[in-house]
């Protein structure tokens, strides 16, 4: 058995930075705010008192003693900061990025690959990509979704479990969730590896690219940043384009980001899809819009696979909250609003989660394959 921790948007700019060791300048630029301090700020107003210059591990907070507690093989985020001091930034509103010498925040979750094919990785243009390459890859954290071109972005990132059992994790992006088309990677140029579309035709050829690197025993995750910010409706698009892909053979999770509130699940075949993880790590600690939402829980995705046919076995939930730029458990409320609201919304998916008694949820009683769901 396999137990991958997958969560959503890690977000270590703007007011994170600053409160690390190593603030990057604190200028902006946005719109409506030019001083990254002022989102410290608004999450003091909030909550009271930030500490700064906190240590490195200080954001985890309460997700560090979870992963150390249930030690999953493999650790896989979405990362969605530049990690520059150089570059220019990208005339698009809101511009993510941390200080290389703050690299040390994504070690200390001991991450084992990130993400980083989303709509904020090159907000410092390709300057900023190829410094965020070089300090993921000094701190020993593997990449995927991007690269020095095309070639290098469609790779994947390969975790050794044992030496028979791998993880290969392929990262792509897709304009809906507000990628700039020309951010795509070229034969020569650095770039995201960018899906043109969700037809049946992109899945055959994508899984025409990945079957030939599946060996025996390898598990294989589809790690896509796709939609809009706010909402529980998944296009049917999607739910296609998942589908289509472990009816291929070629996706055993597929790992969805780009919300800022988790979405709906689904176990497919027997093959998880998380159509949207939420975020994991931000600094919206304060702001005001989408309460409804909840966007300040956090869950962690602890999936436990078998590596002989990438069936799940089991899915844990464990819930977290941002508070002062830290991630604390949740409370037992918070757990049962979320219990709820997932459970509402994954209903059509034929997916339940059951409390336990603790600040984690899991799968409740057998899935159903959907596709036989639906023809009745």
């Amino acid at each position: 058995m396999v137990t991958l921790f997958l969560a959503g948007d890690v977000m270590t700019g703007r007011g994170i930075d600053q409160i690390l060791p190593h603030p990057s300048e604190p200028e902006i630029f946005e719109d409506d705010i030019k001083f990254a301090p002022a989102y410290i700020m608004l999450a003091e107003h909030a909550n009271g008192p930030m500490p700064c210059r906190v240590p490195f591990d200080y954001v985890w907070g309460d997700a560090l003693h979870e992963l150390e507690r249930r030690r999953p093989d493999a650790r896989i985020v979405n990362l969605e900061t530049a990690v520059t001091s150089s570059g220019k930034p990208e005339p698009k509103g809101i511009n993510y990025h941390m200080n290389p010498a703050n690299g040390s925040v994504l070690a200390a979750a001991k991450l084992d690959c990130c993400v980083i094919a989303n709509n904020h990785i090159l907000d410092w243009g390709e300057r900023g990509l190829l410094d965020t390459l070089r300090v993921l890859e000094s701190t020993g954290i593997l990449t995927a979704g991007a690269g020095l071109n095309l070639r290098e972005a469609s790779e994947p990132a390969i975790i050794n479990v044992s030496p028979s059992v791998r993880v290969l994790v392929f990262g792509l992006g897709a304009e809906c969730s507000g990628i700039p088309p020309f951010w795509e990677a070229g034969t020569h140029t650095p770039g995201i590896r960018l899906l043109p579309d969700f037809s049946d035709e992109t899945a055959q050829g994508l899984a025409s690219q990945i079957l030939p690197q599946k060996r025996p025993g390898d598990i294989v995750v589809l790690s896509v940043h796709w939609g809009s910010n706010w909402g529980y409706s998944i296009p049917a698009a999607h739910e296609a384009f998942a589908r289509a892909l472990i009816d291929e053979g070629a996706c055993d999770i597929l790992h969805g980001h780009s919300s800022h509130h988790a979405r709906p699940m689904e176990v497919y075949k027997g093959k998880l899809i998380l159509y949207g993880c939420g975020d994991f790590i931000n600094d919206y600690e304060g702001i005001s819009g989408h309460e409804d939402y909840r966007g300040d829980l956090a869950p962690m995705y602890l999936a436990e696979i078998d590596e002989e046919d990438g069936i799940l076995q089991k899915l844990t939930i464990v819930l977290f909250q941002m508070h002062r730029f830290r991630l604390r458990y949740a409370s037992e409320t918070d757990v049962l609003w979320f219990q709820k609201r997932m459970n509402d919304c994954s209903q059509d998916f034929g997916v339940r989660l059951r409390c336990n008694g603790d600040a984690s949820l899991s799968v409740a009683g057998t899935w159903h394959d959907q596709s036989m769901r639906r023809q009745q």
